[in-house]
């Protein structure tokens, strides 16, 4: 076993990446390792079953590594795998160790934004299809109601560092208008993919004035925070060196370059090959 235990993140790609950079803002004190599968990227359109089996094979290396808690940043992953590894895996692989999403701390607080009762969900294909935000909202929120809106084009916009351009423009008001067609009492949007951030100016000019957007990263390190002190047996295995380490399954240079975009500062990686 590793001598150093850092908190592990995943995502299928860069998105994670928003997740990570608040968590280390929040809690800068903790070691991070991250890995990117990015040489099976994207999830967002692979079934159930494919990104269980990916999703399960990346949480056994960052095992591997010694990461007592790891974080599914992805939402795909969070709403197609998390469930089945929670139930059905950790008892068998790795019974002292938690592997947490996205999904449920955003869906905590969601009622907490809107007056109205009434919030969008821009996603993945993947997501939407899961269902997994109006069943958790419903959970807290009984009373909210939720519309839902597949965006399969912005990662590919980001993930080639288009998303500043006209392009972009175009995509963003196309599919921000079929969430707000829905429903006109809508106040409040969450954006249910890691990637999305990067788009969130453009999002928010499509949007009546007033209107909240919600991004995951800062609600997903205030969740890690609370976490970690209702849980010490987890918290006094995580190592503290303040040490950050990056892996990717596809190519580190490209990895390199792509990931500064939601990082915000240059980055190293590794390779990792997953078989």
């Amino acid at each position: 076993m590793p001598t150093q235990q850092p908190i592990g993140v995943f995502d299928s790609g860069y998105g994670g990446l928003t997740v990570l950079k608040e968590m280390v803002a929040r809690l800068p004190q903790y070691d991070y390792v991250y890995l990117g599968d990015n040489a099976r990227a994207p999830y967002g359109n692979r079934s159930f079953e494919t990104v269980y089996q990916y999703t399960l094979q990346c949480v056994k290396w960052l095992f591997e590594q010694g990461c007592p808690l790891v974080i599914l940043a992805c939402n795909t992953a969070s709403a197609k795998a998390l469930r089945t590894i929670q139930q059905n895996d950790l008892p068998v692989i790795a019974p002292d160790n938690r592997v947490l999403g996205v999904i449920r701390p955003t869906t905590e607080v969601v009622g907490e934004y809107s007056q109205t009762g009434n919030v969008g969900i821009l996603a993945t294909r993947g997501t939407v299809l899961s269902g997994s935000y109006p069943i958790e909202i419903a959970k807290f929120f009984p009373d909210v109601r939720v519309y839902q809106q597949a965006c399969p084009l912005w990662v590919p916009l980001i993930e080639n560092n288009e998303h500043n351009s006209p392009g972009a423009d175009y995509f963003v008001k196309q599919y921000v208008g079929k969430l707000l067609a829905q429903s006109d009492q809508i106040d409040t949007v969450i954006l249910a993919c890691t990637h999305y951030p990067l788009l969130k100016d453009k999002i928010a000019s499509q949007l009546p004035e007033g209107h909240r957007i919600i991004s995951q990263g800062e609600i997903v390190a205030g969740s890690l925070v609370d976490y970690l002190k209702r849980h010490p047996e987890i918290e006094r295995r995580c190592s503290q060196g303040g040490d950050l380490r990056f892996y990717t399954t596809d190519s580190p240079e490209d990895f390199d370059n792509h990931a500064s975009i939601f990082y915000g500062k240059d980055l190293h990686s590794g390779h990792v090959h997953l078989v």
